[in-house]
């Protein structure tokens, strides 16, 4: 048979005749069909050994195989096929041919027995298809869970066991980071950038210790009532104008409240610590403690203008206190706390840094200008209000005292430290004299040169200072300066401000010598003057008088 013609060996199942097939596979199926039908069985044989009308020479369709045809009784010449449609090893035409029966007889399908295939590919490979188990999702769940409680259950045990969230622990860590700190700094002289609290744990303990021992103090001043027989004597009037506020009483001497401040207790028997401006021309002085329905009338004992400090005493004993640290122990970017009273908010804590130290700042008021040295700089909110409250560091310590804060800023507020109270603190509580540092000077005014005035004097520059005033008994008095001098230079170097020849006089110190350079009627002149202490000069002034 031709190649186009021949049929695929396996197909849906179905099995095709092989012409090379062996004479023994023909036999054993042919056995096998016998044995099924000796037990009874009927074994169905789609067609018989015998063609429709074959013959030797090939019938109408002509012999598969090319050959003659054989006896029925041939094992070799039938072939078994599982539906097939045509036997490869007979004469399967309908006409007569040579090597069939010739008698024309009708051939009768034999049942055969077929063994059992399952579904087949090209290729003739079992397709088998293995369906996996889904799994139950419960397991992973309960898996799922019983592991969680299981890392839940240890971190609640361990938490419990070692104390990770107790404070004394949070305390103890802090404190072995920062001796590991220390020696860190100490072995390599760098800074370890170790874990640490982001804010301190022990502000509300510090409140509640340091409270007690803040204190408020308000300022009356006398005023002069009005006249006994005014109009608003007559309750006509008054139900149009009203009663006139802060009035103390109907005599002359009525007292009207000024101001209102913060202090602290630092001695047990009723000493209390503040700010001179606060209590700056106070008739009278009230100070409200932390437990008493009534506020005390305390007694100015010692001040200071130029350090802006006041001691006052109230009578009393077993008041609660609070000690003064060392302001020189504290590091810029340590944590600071500030208590006072602004606005009237009685005992209001606020938290924050030190910011910096060692500031100097200038505070005219209407008695003068302050000059402060040596404050501590904070960004712990400072209100009007606060000024005479203590600044604490995390030991509960006084480091300072609240005085000024900026008015063109947020967060800059100022402290006079502990380290400028210290040295003066006995001479407030006794009122005796508070030694000042020196403070160089020569005793005579300056001012700028205009053109109008350098062309009257015959100078060609406006460089240099005008002697405005020279102070009688003065340094430069003794050393002949006058009024109308024009000073060019200071030992022998050329200036060409007012402010550039006060800042060298103050770089001196008291007793220095030395040379003015000046110019008096068209003539250069040179003048010898011994630098002074003005403390001592004003102190000699107010003996004379």
């Amino acid at each position: 048979m031709d190649d186009q013609n021949r049929k695929t060996d396996d197909l849906f199942g179905f099995r095709y005749g092989r012409e090379e097939a062996s004479g023994a596979h023909n036999e054993a199926k042919e056995i096998s069909a016998e044995n099924a039908e000796a037990n009874g069985e009927t074994v169905f044989r789609p067609y018989s050994s015998n063609g429709y009308g074959a013959s030797a020479s090939g019938g109408d369709y002509g012999s598969l195989s090319g050959s003659g045809s054989e006896d029925s009784s041939n094992p070799s010449g039938s072939s078994a096929f599982t539906y097939g449609p045509f036997s490869q090893g007979a004469s399967a035409g309908f006409g007569s041919g040579s090597g069939g029966n010739g008698d024309g007889e009708q051939r009768h399908p034999v049942p055969v027995s077929r063994d059992y295939r399952p579904f087949t590919v090209s290729g003739g490979r079992n397709w088998d298809v293995t369906t996996k188990r889904r799994r139950s999702p419960f397991l992973a769940m309960f898996a799922s869970f019983m592991v969680g409680v299981l890392v839940v259950g240890g971190l609640m045990f361990s938490a419990d066991r070692y104390n990770w969230f107790d404070g004394k622990a949070l305390t103890a860590s802090t404190s072995e980071t920062s001796s590991s700190s220390e020696s860190a700094k100490t072995t390599s002289g760098k800074a370890s950038n170790v874990a640490d609290v982001v804010r301190p744990n022990n502000i509300a303990q510090i409140f509640e210790q340091a409270s007690p021992a803040v204190v408020k103090i308000e300022t009356y001043a006398n005023v002069q009532s009005r006249p006994g027989n005014s109009l608003f004597d007559d309750p006509f009037f008054r139900q149009f104008f009203g009663e006139e506020p802060n009035y103390q009483g109907d005599d002359g001497n009525s007292l009207q409240e000024t101001g209102m401040g913060s202090g602290f207790i630092f001695d047990s028997t009723g000493y209390i610590l503040t700010n001179e401006h606060v209590i700056d021309g106070a008739s009278e002085i009230r100070v409200t403690v932390n437990g008493y329905e009534e506020p005390f009338k305390a007694k100015l004992l010692g001040s200071s203008y130029d350090l802006d400090l006041a001691v006052l005493k109230i009578e009393g004993s077993n008041f609660p206190t609070l000690k003064l640290g060392d302001s020189n122990a504290v590091n810029m970017g340590d944590w600071v706390v500030a208590i006072g009273n602004p606005y009237g908010f009685d005992h209001t804590v606020t938290v924050g840094v030190l910011s910096s130290n060692e500031r100097e700042i200038s505070i005219p008021d209407s008695n003068g200008t302050r000059e402060y040295k040596h404050l501590l700089q904070t960004d712990a909110s400072i209100n009007p209000g606060n000024s005479g409250g203590p600044l604490l560091n995390l030991n509960g310590e006084v480091i300072g005292i609240n005085t000024a804060v900026s008015s063109e800023a947020q967060g800059i507020g100022f402290a006079i430290p502990t380290s400028t109270i210290s040295e003066v603190l006995e001479n407030l509580k006794t009122n005796t004299e508070i030694p000042k540092e020196p403070e160089p000077f020569i005793g005579a005014s300056l001012q700028e040169l205009t053109e109008s005035t350098a062309k009257q004097l015959g100078l060609d520059s406006t460089d240099g200072a005008l002697v405005r005033e020279v102070l009688y008994n003065s340094p430069a008095y003794k050393g002949d300066l006058r009024q109308y001098d024009v000073i060019t230079g200071i030992d022998g170097k050329s200036y060409k401000t007012p402010d550039e020849m006060i800042k060298v006089i103050k770089s001196k110190k008291v007793g220095d010598k030395i040379t003015l350079n000046i110019v008096r009627g068209g003539k250069k002149m040179d003048l010898n003057v011994t630098i002074g202490d003005r403390n001592e000069y004003e102190k000699a002034q107010q003996s004379a008088e």
